[in-house]
């Protein structure tokens, strides 16, 4: 079966970076668009980027544009985010999702496969 295992979240001080990761199995990988979405405690699950199997391009939440960026290795079914300048703001469960759709879409139900999560705290 499809499974997603994201890895690298933690603590961290405002400003610092983090890099996550996604690793698959169980799925065609470089026929999935892959994503990465967070949910704040109290607050829905939001989009925050990614990047589609079709033409590899990506989509940024607004909140994130020059911070993060999303890349994919589909020699090893691990699609990656890298958060640098980290805010308190950012804090959040973040969540690996993966789904066969061509190109990114922004709302959780288009996608059809999810990770567990991982958390990341930022400190002010």
């Amino acid at each position: 079966q499809v499974q997603l295992i994201e890895s690298g979240g933690g603590l961290v001080q405002a400003g610092g970076s983090l890099r996550l990761s996604c690793a698959t199995s169980g799925l065609t990988f470089s026929r999935y668009t892959m994503a990465w979405f967070r949910q704040a405690p109290g607050k829905e699950r939001e989009f925050v980027v990614g990047i589609g199997w079709a033409d590899g391009g990506t989509y940024y939440a607004d909140s994130v544009k020059g911070r993060f960026t999303i890349s994919r290795d589909n020699a090893k079914n691990t699609v990656y985010l890298q958060m640098n300048s980290l805010k308190p703001e950012d804090t959040a469960v973040y969540y690996c999702a993966a789904d066969t759709r061509p190109r990114t879409g922004t709302l959780p139900y288009q996608y059809a496969a999810w990770g567990q999560g991982t958390q990341v705290t930022v400190s002010s």
